[in-house]
């Protein structure tokens, strides 16, 4: 009868609609305001607010535009977060038919409710998890389970000791049925189904910051630290040592803003944002830019095996009966071809077959042994079939025969099938050769059949057909692994990353493929049935760094399980995936990879990474590719630092001094320098190959602050240094030449004030050189750079070109020089400053060799 709508109207009071419900979002404007707040962001406000304080209005607009165009960015990226659970919503249907009162009627899905009595029909989308009551369906449970082939749901008592997806008598929200009617009980709607669980623990496993995001925040507030700092310390000192407290003020602004590496956060977002499009280029889709860095840190890949550590092409490999093992011959023969009967591939209009991999390798096998089959021909003879079922793990078919009999032929796990078998037949010896095939890397099949009597009754249940069975023998079916997967499970190793297989299928069929490639080396530990693992357990395995695991017969909970486990040990996890319900562990993985040609929308919305190609040896590339763009971030942040040193030195002399000698640089023309020519060749930095011996060194842990101790020695103690040395000797040069002496007025009106903006001048553009031997020195942190060659970095040199032509344009063309306060420099200032960049890069270039040469 169903439920009354009036029943049916205050259950929905109660339970709610029938609809996957997002978490509450954050508004745009939060969201923005998050981003606007970042500390570097705040950094670079500060340097906006300075530039408006010392009247520079087009470069502050230019900062704010830099903060406004990277927050935009960021926030972007962070949307993609939401979208996975609103695909899953996609996934239910928009109406249903049930009983209402007594009639059947159709009703809106969302307004279903526990109690409602479902129609289900061949081709519906199932609204909501219920029990069938009367009938039964196939149903394609693929998106929740993986499994490819639709299982048998019937009408019946429940089942003790199955979860709840292997139940035979229950149905699922937003699965399919693929025949049959029948009608269901709904106990179980929106966020209590299991598609809506699955939602749930997508919202409640958050990303977490990446290392990089992590570091480039605590660089920031040390930016900050030391620029405040010193700002303070300095205003202090200039007015003790009796400057005015005008210049004193000009001296600190001055000073922060020198400090202030206004070019970091755009450089850093656009250098993620090529390393994007090369791995994109590559096979590996990433969605957010701050996990191509925490790919570099990645210690752990979880991967599946179908599909991406084998080419999930499916070939007949073996075959056994118990009387004739040494080749082609009658019982083969008959092996074979019952082998191929029990099958549903299709054949379309030009001869290719569509269905089940592993049947159409037992189609294209049969006719390889010249055994062919006809689709069509066998769906004729066919009186019954019983589809393949998850818990029975079988599937069978009855034929009619040319003697007008019924065969029924039986296919599945060796397990399922020998405890059929008659009294005497030889399970045993079946059993050990399955085992024997498991172990060469093969899924095997069972293969048993039965003839019925002339006149015997139509089958019409399974129960009495899959019995009393007579073992024709075992085929072995192979899925060979991907040639190039082998040389990258070793670069993983010479890496020092851990790599597990997370399997649904065999132990041993895994094991065989992780040997073949080279998992588990020099240790392999096989869990048969991992979803029976407690946390106690998985953590000890986890913890012996020198095991690789293979987690066989496991479910979409045990990736979620081995996720979690990791975090706790401390990795960085990459973990692949491709069903509805790998979601929640993508999500929690540090970088969830999902399928581009096998996987769900759901799963590649859930994760980080979307590989085209499905194939693991990519995961190993942008393994590569991350490290190689988190070295490049601390190349060109060496390479920014550098240049706070000789920034800083001028003020700290003008300080000293008392004002005796004269400012040698001013606030705009370091705003020239950090946004001006900084930012093209620091962008080339991020494009830099990778140094000699990237994939021999170990991953860096997470916790790794992304600017070491000898990062600031070498960036401002040492190339920082030799550039300010540099800068105040051109400085100095040009004033004297013009017969300054300390405490001479140098302002506009005076004598020597052309030779004080000449002098300016020449320690801009003296930074401005230096820059270039910085730029070059800082394109390898160990290596020489004959190693990686003085021309391999196009982009570098383009960038160097234009900052000299930007540079010119400032010295030399006289509305910048007004603007800039430059002026025209002699050629013997030209020749001074030129000779700044191999003295910058030779220095550095023997620190590196004395380096290398202590190491060795």
């Amino acid at each position: 009868m169903g439920l009354s709508s009036r029943e049916a109207e205050r259950r929905l009071a109660v339970h709610g609609p029938n609809e996957v419900r997002p978490s509450a979002r954050t508004s745009v404007l939060q969201e923005l305001l998050r981003q606007l707040v970042h500390p570097l962001a705040l950094l670079l406000w500060a340097a906006a607010v300075l530039a408006f304080m010392a009247d520079i209005q087009v470069l502050g607009w230019a900062i704010v535009a830099v903060v406004l165009v990277n927050a935009g960015f960021a926030l972007v990226q962070e949307q993609q977060a939401e979208k996975a659970v609103e695909t899953l919503a996609r996934y239910l249907p928009a109406q249903a038919q049930v009983v209402r009162d007594g009639c059947p009627r159709q009703v809106a899905a969302r307004d279903l409710v526990p109690g409602d009595l479902l129609i289900i029909e061949e081709g519906d989308r199932i609204p909501a998890d219920a029990r069938l009551t009367e009938g039964g369906i196939e149903a394609d449970l693929s998106m929740l389970t993986g499994e490819s082939s639709p299982v048998e749901r019937l009408a019946g008592p429940s089942l003790e000791g199955f979860s709840l997806l292997q139940e035979p008598n229950l149905v699922f929200s937003g699965t399919t049925a693929t025949e049959g009617q029948a009608r269901a009980i709904v106990f179980a709607t929106g966020d209590h189904t299991e598609l809506g669980r699955i939602a749930v623990l997508s919202q409640r496993t958050r990303r977490e910051p990446s290392p990089l995001e992590n570091q480039v925040k605590k660089v920031a507030w040390l930016i900050a630290a030391v620029a405040v700092a010193l700002g303070a310390v300095f205003l202090v000192t200039g007015v003790a040592v009796g400057l005015p407290l005008t210049d004193s003020l000009m001296f600190a602004i001055g000073l922060l803003v020198a400090n202030v590496p206004e070019g970091l956060l755009p450089t850093i977002t656009l250098a993620l944002a090529v390393g994007v499009r090369v791995l994109a280029r590559q096979g590996a889709v990433i969605k957010r830019l701050s996990a191509v860095e925490t790919l570099g840190s990645t210690n752990v890949i979880c991967t599946d095996k179908t599909g991406t550590l084998t080419r999930n092409q499916m070939r007949l490999h073996a075959l056994w009966t118990p009387q004739d093992t040494t080749g082609p011959g009658p019982r083969t023969a008959d092996l074979v071809h019952d082998a191929a009967l029990c099958t549903t591939v299709t054949r379309d209009a030009d001869g290719t077959l569509h269905g089940d991999p592993t049947e159409i390798a037992l189609v294209e096998g049969a006719a390889h042994r010249d055994v062919p089959l006809d689709p069509a021909e066998r769906d004729a003879d066919r009186s019954a079939h019983f589809r393949f079922d998850p818990r029975l793990r079988r599937m069978s078919v009855v034929q009619h025969t040319d003697h007008g009999r019924l065969h029924v032929i039986v296919k599945g796990a060796p397990e399922a099938v020998l405890p059929l078998l008659t009294t005497g037949e030889p399970a045993r010896d079946a059993q050990d050769a399955a085992d024997a095939l498991a172990n060469d890397g093969m899924r095997v099949l069972a293969v048993a059949t039965r003839d019925l009597p002339a006149g015997a009754d139509a089958v019409t249940e399974r129960s009495r057909t899959e019995r009393e069975l007579r073992l024709l023998g075992l085929v072995g079916l192979y899925d060979p692994p991907r040639p190039e997967v082998a040389a990258a499970v070793q670069r993983c190793h010479e890496a020092g990353l851990t790599v597990h297989i997370v399997t649904g299928d065999n132990g041993a069929t895994a094991a065989a493929v992780a040997r073949a490639v080279g998992i588990g080396v020099p240790k392999l530990r096989v869990i048969a049935q991992s979803e029976a693992l407690d946390d106690h357990e998985l953590d000890r395995l986890l913890g012996q760094d020198d095991t690789e695991i293979v987690f066989a017969r496991s479910s979409p909970e045990t990736k979620l399980k081995v996720a979690d486990a990791l975090r706790a040990h401390g990795r960085i996890v990459a973990m692949t995936g491709d069903g509805v319900n790998d979601a929640p562990a993508l999500h929690r993985a540090h970088i969830g990879v999902a399928m581009g040609r096998s996987g769900t929308d759901v799963a590649r919305e859930a994760s980080t990474m979307v590989l085209t190609d499905d194939n693991f040896a990519t995961i190993v590339t942008a393994v590569e590719a991350g490290r190689r763009v988190y070295d490049n971030v601390r190349k060109f942040i060496v390479y920014i630092f550098a240049h706070l040193t000789p920034e800083v030195v001028p003020f700290i002399v003008f300080a000293l001094s008392a004002g005796a000698v004269p400012l040698p640089l001013t606030v705009l023309q370091i705003l020239a320098v950090d946004l001006g020519t900084e930012t093209l060749p620091a962008l080339a930095l991020g494009r830099e190959r990778a140094e000699p011996g990237l994939m021999a060194r170990p991953p860096r842990p997470g916790s790794q602050s992304v600017i070491s101790k000898d990062m600031l020695v070498r960036s401002w103690g040492w190339l920082g240094s030799v550039s300010a040395a540099l800068v105040m000797s051109a400085f100095f040069y040009v004033l004297w030449r013009a017969g300054w002496h300390p405490g001479d007025p140098t302002g506009s009106g005076t004598t020597l004030h052309h030779a004080y903006l000449t002098a300016t001048t020449a320690t801009f553009v003296g930074i401005v050189t230096c820059q270039i031997g910085t730029a070059i020195a800082a394109r390898t942190d160990h290596a020489a750079l004959k190693d990686i060659g003085l021309f391999t970095n196009p982009l570098l040199l383009a960038g160097i070109a234009f900052e000299l032509v930007f540079t010119a344009a400032l010295v030399y063309a006289p509305p910048l020089q007004h603007l800039f306060g430059t002026a025209s420099l002699p050629p013997d200032v030209v020749l001074l400053v030129a000779v700044f960049p191999p003295l910058v890069w030779g220095t550095d270039e023997i620190r590196r060799w004395a380096r290398r040469r202590r190491r060795r």
